[in-house]
């Protein structure tokens, strides 16, 4: 189970960290909050191949 992600320097983020609690995790926001960042980094961490403009 996922109960925490850092991300750094990854397209506008400089630093996040972020902490997850039991149940259901739900990203919200406007567009351009960066939920897609978010989920790119969650997929750089699981080993998926970076797009050279993402780092």
């Amino acid at each position: 189970m996922l109960t925490a992600l850092s991300i750094r320097d990854v397209v506008l983020i400089e630093a996040l960290d972020l902490e997850f609690g039991p149940g259901l995790g739900v990203l919200t926001g406007e567009t351009g909050a960066g939920k897609s960042i978010l989920l790119d980094s969650l997929g750089l961490a699981l080993g998926a191949r970076a797009d050279s403009g993402l780092v």
